[in-house]
């Protein structure tokens, strides 16, 4: 056999053997990519839909074929999404559905490599839908073309790996629009832009490729030595450059394997690589558990504020509704719970959510919905101006006399009343409303309905939950830890004061009482409201949002047993938390009689 048939290698021995040419791997020319784009209506394919797909096949750089169209997502699309992609709730309609579309797709890609990119976005919603809907995913070998960018594209070259970016760098001919088929024409010249450069590298088969996307960059590889004194035990960890300024904080049960796994081709995610080349330095808190470690975590970040952290930086910037404490209260959204007399709820995952339920609230009670502040002088003098609202018989109008102070107080009381734990005037609002659309076939409407109603719900379950932790002086735990011996916890007004931990076999009532003897002193919220701070806000010198809701989860876990409780801990009777389960059901997948019908709320 000659050279041109083969490969020669030394083998055991050091003789030379031959090779085949299956061992060089698929030459990137005969591989055959589909390469994929879609459009969804939200971000997770948890509670997010499908709405269009587009995919191109190629080989060698040739064309092979394409697929393209809209999917009828379910239910309505919403506005921010119509006015990134321009897709409408009419345009798809009349579309195929995903239980229909899926076959086709995966025929058209069938013995291929898939492309795509950000490609755990779009494969996530096809392995959704497939499970969803009983399809067997295939085992199909995935490429992503951000990972590609970041490895043979240097910041010089490009500010970022965004689609457009490189459609800009690679001066394609087919411009990224926020649709699915044009997205993948697009993304197809990108993949043979990178592949251009990848030349340069030594790449030439598919094996290599998808290795050289993965495998650690050279500063990873330098910098493995920092995880060498490491212990092996749960713990916080963090990154510093040579000034010790904190790079990025994280948590683990194993403190020496999770560091170590930041030096390896297991870590992908290009921050995480960016920020290993700047450390200088792995600094670590051993802590007694999990529990004490992730809110060490949570407490570090916020002090920090790490630049390659994306999440829990900045609590203080959690979102509040408030109905503010004045003559004629009116609905606000805040960024900060004060002790100043209001009633808050909260906080809120977002701007939009918090609308959401203010809206729903307003549906229920008829509060002013204008921004000017009223007092009674102004009223009494006639100063004060009507909005758009009251003169279309929207609102009372207690700024020009037509509602009396008086009967205004009866609707600020509701909405007090509301607030502090009296969900149901907004739920049977919000239930006769949905009931009336329904029935005449407005069914988007109802939808609508049913989101404002879930976002105030959840945001009052929320905060009824936090707020009930934050109230009591002292609460002892323990759990079963792994060994046989038990995790503690000492929470005081929702703040973890101290972990410890009681060995297996001993008496665990000594271990509690010095636990809580050295636990962390913290002092109750200050100005709270009669009967408890205010419904949603966490205690101004205890604990922040997350980490009550951080110890909240861990006193879920099943084997947690209460051994001290210093107060009552309930929340209110009428309250939102025993409606979570109901609204959660009402998006559960179902089979109406009408494709856009949601779930009764009953």
């Amino acid at each position: 056999m000659t050279a041109a048939h083969g490969v020669q290698g030394p083998d055991v021995q050091g003789r030379g053997v031959q090779g085949t040419l299956d061992d060089l791997g698929t030459p990137l020319s005969e591989v055959t990519f589909v390469v994929v784009d879609l459009e969804t209506t939200g971000g997770s394919a948890a509670d997010s839909a499908i709405t269009e797909i587009g995919a191109v096949k190629v080989r060698g750089g040739e064309e092979l074929g394409e697929l393209g169209t809209l999917v009828d997502p379910g239910g309505p699309i919403p506005p921010f999404i119509t006015a990134l992609t321009g897709i409408t709730t009419a345009m798809v309609t009349a579309a195929p559905r995903v239980e229909s579309v899926l076959p086709a797709f995966l025929e058209f890609a069938r013995g291929c490599v898939l492309v795509a990119h950000n490609a755990p976005f779009d494969i996530g919603f096809l392995k959704s839908a497939c499970a969803a809907n009983g399809y067997a995913w295939p085992a199909f070998p995935v490429v992503d073309t951000v990972d590609l960018a970041r490895r043979v594209l240097s910041k010089d070259e490009v500010p970022n790996c965004k689609l457009g970016t490189l459609a800009r760098f690679f001066r394609t001919s087919n411009e990224p629009t926020h649709r699915a088929l044009a997205d993948a024409r697009a993304t197809v010249e990108v993949l043979h832009g990178l592949i251009e450069r990848l030349g340069s590298f030594g790449v030439t088969s598919l094996e290599e490729m998808r290795g050289f996307a993965k495998a650690p960059t050279p500063e990873q590889r330098r910098k493995r030595h920092l995880a060498d004194d490491v212990p092996s035990t749960p713990g916080v960890y963090l990154f510093e450059d040579h000034a010790g300024e904190v790079l990025y904080v994280g948590k683990s049960g194993d403190l020496r394997s999770r560091v170590r796994s930041y030096f390896t081709g297991s870590e992908t995610r290009w921050r995480v690589r960016e920020m290993v080349g700047l450390a200088e330095n792995v600094r670590t808190i051993v802590c007694a558990t999990g529990l004490e470690a992730e809110v060490r975590e949570l407490r570090l970040i916020a002090e920090h504020k790490p630049r390659y952290n994306r999440r829990s930086k900045f609590p203080e910037r959690a979102i509040w509704l408030k109905l503010t404490a004045e003559p004629f209260p009116r609905l606000s959204i805040v960024r900060e719970c004060r002790a100043d007399g209001a009633r808050y709820l909260g906080p809120i995952s977002s701007r939009r959510q918090a609308e959401e339920a203010r809206a729903a609230l307003h549906e229920a009670v008829p509060l002013r919905q204008c921004t000017q502040r009223l007092t009674l002088r102004l009223v009494e003098r006639g100063k004060a101006r009507a909005c758009a609202l009251a003169e279309i018989g929207r609102c009372g109008a207690p700024c020009d006399g037509r509602e009396s102070a008086d009967a205004y107080n009866v609707h600020a009381g509701t909405a007090r009343s509301v607030m502090e734990g009296d969900v149901r005037p907004v739920v049977a609002a919000a239930q006769v409303r949905i009931d009336r659309l329904s029935s005449e076939l407005r069914y988007e409407e109802a939808a609508a309905q049913r989101d404002r109603l879930a976002a105030f719900v959840r945001a009052a379950a929320r905060g009824q939950r936090l707020a009930a932790l934050a109230r009591l002086p002292e609460l002892v735990a323990a759990r079963p830890a792994f060994d046989g011996g038990w995790e503690l916890s000492v929470v005081r007004y929702g703040r973890l004061a101290a972990a410890g931990t009681v060995p297996r076999g001993a008496q665990p009532r000594p271990y509690v009482d010095a636990l809580i003897a050295t636990a962390e002193t913290v002092f109750p919220p200050a100005g709270e409201a009669p009967g408890g701070v205010a419904l949603g806000a966490p205690p101004s010198a205890g604990a922040t949002a997350e980490e009550m809701e951080c110890v909240l989860r861990w006193l879920d876990l099943p084997g947690v047993r209460l051994v001290e409780v210093a107060g009552p801990w309930t929340c209110p009777a009428h309250g939102a938390e025993g409606l979570r389960e109901w609204i959660d059901k009402a998006y559960e997948p179902h089979e109406p009689s009408h494709p856009r019908a949601g779930r009764p709320l009953r």
